[in-house]
Parts: structure tokens; C-alpha cells; sequence
């Protein structure tokens, strides 16, 4: 038995200084359950993170990934996450989301501030925790502050 935490890829999104978010499912078993975070997920055995990001992408929003980049690695006691930056390129209206709540691009303020409207659940959600210091580490990389 391997006391190896499990590894993720995930991907930060971005168009014209928003971020893309995934508002993940409402259910309380899940990681960060109800709340804003990337799109991306498990890789699995003999997947590198990289491979992993553009099957993850592909399978939850049917976005190919263009050129994309390691932006960093983040770990805690929980999962080793392994965090891939891209353009968006197309506009969200041609993403199909096929595993969340909802989809939205955040602005760096919404980021900031923690939170942001979703109009499928008709309500202000949070960021996951680690997602909004990942962003916020992201924004400062690049500079961008609206």
C-alpha cells in the first residue's frame, strides 16, 4: 500500500484578463463542493500532468488545448496539484460544460474579492480556497489588474 497523495492537472483559462471557472457541483462529498475552480482533474496511472490537462479539458468543456504551459505546483496534505496555463481562445458560448454546475469568466476582482454571481444558481459563490491562491498568484505572475 502506497501512502502517495493523489495528483491532479488543472488549467488556468484566460481571455482578455478573465479567468475561466468551473462552479463545481453542490454535492458535500466532493472537493470544494459549490464552488468556483479550475477545470481539469485526476491524472491517471501512466498519464503524465500534462497529457492529463488536455484529456481533462477535452472531457469537460470539449476545448482543445492550444499551446499551454506549467504555470506551478501546489501541495497540501490532500492531492499534489500540478497547475497548466492557457489561452482561451474561442468564446464560452462554444464550450460545452459537461461536468459542473456552471461556467463563467471571472475577472481578476471577482477573484480578489472571492467570489462571484453564477446565474444558474442564481446566487454569489465562492472561490475554493487553494483555487482563489492559485489565481491570485497567477495574477500577480502576469501583472494583470484591470
Amino acid at each position: 500500500m502506497t501512502n502517495q497523495l493523489p495528483e491532479v492537472a488543472i488549467a488556468i483559462l484566460y481571455q482578455d484578463n478573465k479567468y475561466l471557472m468551473q462552479l463545481r457541483d453542490n454535492i458535500p462529498n466532493i472537493p470544494a463542493a459549490g464552488c468556483w475552480a479550475f477545470f481539469g482533474g485526476h491524472i491517471e496511472p501512466g498519464e503524465t500532468p500534462a497529457v492529463a490537462v488536455q484529456r481533462e479539458i477535452l472531457e469537460e468543456i470539449g476545448y482543445h488545448l492550444p499551446t499551454f504551459a506549467e504555470f506551478g505546483c501546489y501541495q497540501d496534505e490532500q492531492v499534489i496539484r500540478h497547475v497548466f496555463q492557457a489561452p482561451l481562445l474561442v468564446d464560452i458560448n462554444q464550450l460545452v460544460l459537461n461536468e459542473g454546475w456552471d461556467m463563467g469568466l471571472l475577472t481578476a476582482e471577482d477573484i480578489r474579492r472571492g467570489n462571484c454571481y453564477s446565474a444558474v444558481a442564481g446566487e454569489v459563490r465562492p472561490l475554493g480556497t487553494m483555487h482563489q491562491k492559485i489565481m491570485l498568484d497567477f495574477i500577480s505572475t502576469r501583472g494583470s489588474g484591470e
